[in-house]
């Protein structure tokens, strides 16, 4: 541990399978050590904003250094004590900061999670205490492979919002990740009791109780009857299918098997929609997406119609052609890459056309087209598919921001402000 950094952080994990490993601070580069030692001293004397200059240059070099994470936590919750202001200011902030939020969720989207990550962790550097900026950032740690670093920030993030069911239930499912069924048990009996009547908390709870009884007793059990652990799970092969599914992090050969056992199921019962489905979302997370284009398209002509089918369907095309893309590139080859970018860029432009019409109360689909009218200048039309969009709850905030700057693009500054307000008023981190 480097030197001066005695004051101890809450909560670190470790353990698990199949994630990023965390590289203490004896294995991190000579250059990142120094840069850490300094961060502690500096965090130590009070200097949280040089510490956290130090600490987010530690992390940027080295994703899986959680232990400069956690004093970089540290510090910017006791800068953002110190300064904390009253609503204005968080107005203020909170506006300035929804453009680098939604370009975030943007990267995220787009499978970059160690951008996504980074991004997310200048976020938190303003307001780490905002409880979208911490969500996003345990999205973000999990799809880059660090589930511990999720941990950290949800295990804080939870003294201040002790009663958020979104941090109780995605700590729960880490816990169960990282092979800690007591606390997974511990956090789902906490689930219960805010959601007494959702039968995924009350399923997720006697799981969790399950696989904390087998790992307390499982063992035992065996020796006092003489049998096989084999015979104790009953069906090997099943629980490892199991098990694969619940992973945060897959390998190749966990998807594998993963699709070969969808493959069965699906000659079983070749009608069944959800095994199309589930085999397009195996092989687009294998990167294999000529296949589940393939797959999602005998998908759509057994069952025509289907928004969910149709959406996954032009997800995997677009995955396709940017993956394409980006291996032209590192092959040198710029101009092609430019022309497939172009063609994804039309096709996903006239993608979200067609399935507005085709499914007009679908205010998802009417946000995204909004979105990407307005990227394209198209600022008279995407307002009108942004104002009927945010009657829709889950992108209401988004889509007033966006109503905002198209307002702004008009010049019509009052109704901009109007709209902006208006999203602010209902983020629900920001205090009255």
């Amino acid at each position: 541990m480097a030197a001066g950094c005695t004051q101890k952080i809450r909560s670190p994990l470790t353990g698990g399978v199949f994630h990023m490993a965390e590289v203490t601070v004896d294995r991190v580069p000579r250059q990142v050590r120094d840069m850490f030692n300094k961060g502690c001293m500096a965090f130590e004397r009070g200097n949280y904003d040089y510490a956290i200059d130090l600490l987010l240059a530690c992390v940027e070099a080295v994703p899986g250094f959680l232990q400069a994470r956690k004093f970089l936590r540290a510090a910017e919750i006791k800068l953002f004590q110190e300064k904390k202001g009253g609503a204005l200011s968080r107005m203020t902030g909170g506006l300035s900061s929804m453009p680098a939020y939604f370009a975030a969720v943007a990267t995220l989207k787009a499978g970059k999670a160690q951008n996504a990550l980074l991004q997310a962790e200048k976020l938190l550097r303003n307001d780490p205490l905002n409880l979208k900026y911490i969500l996003l950032f345990a999205d973000a740690a999990m799809a880059a492979g660090l589930p511990e670093a999720a941990v950290q920030t949800l295990e804080v993030a939870r003294e201040t919002y002790p009663d958020d069911a979104a941090i109780i239930e995605n700590l729960g499912h880490l816990y169960t990740q990282l092979d800690q069924p007591k606390l997974a048990r511990e956090t789902f009996e906490r689930l219960c009791e805010l959601r007494p009547h959702d039968p995924a908390a009350i399923k997720a709870l006697k799981d969790a109780t399950a696989r904390e009884s087998m790992a307390r007793d499982g063992w035992a059990k065996v020796a006092a009857s003489g049998g096989s652990y084999r015979e104790i799970l009953k069906d090997t092969e099943e629980t490892q299918l199991l098990e694969q599914k619940a992973k945060a992090v897959l390998t190749e050969k966990d998807v594998d098997a993963l699709i070969n056992e969808a493959l069965g199921r699906l000659q079983a019962d070749p009608d069944n929609i959800g095994h199309y489905r589930e085999l397009g979302r195996l092989y687009s997370q294998k990167k294999d997406f000529d296949a589940a284009v393939d797959i999602l398209t005998k998908a759509v002509e057994k069952n025509p119609g289907d928004p969910e089918i149709d959406a996954a369907l032009a997800n995997a095309k677009i995955a396709g052609m940017t993956a394409k893309a980006e291996a032209l590139r590192a092959q040198g080859k710029t101009q092609e890459a430019e022309a497939i970018e172009l063609e994804r860029d039309q096709f996903r432009f006239d993608n979200l056309n067609e399935r507005v019409r085709r499914y007009p109360q679908d205010l998802k689909l009417r946000y995204e087209f909004g979105v990407m009218l307005f990227e394209n200048d198209y600022i008279n039309e995407a307002i009108q598919q942004l104002q009927l969009a945010q009657k829709g709850l889950q992108q209401r905030i988004s889509a007033l921001y966006y109503l905002g700057l198209c307002f702004k693009a008009k010049q019509q500054y009052d109704l901009a402000m109007e709209q902006l307000k208006k999203a602010l008023a209902e983020v629900g981190t920001i205090d009255e």
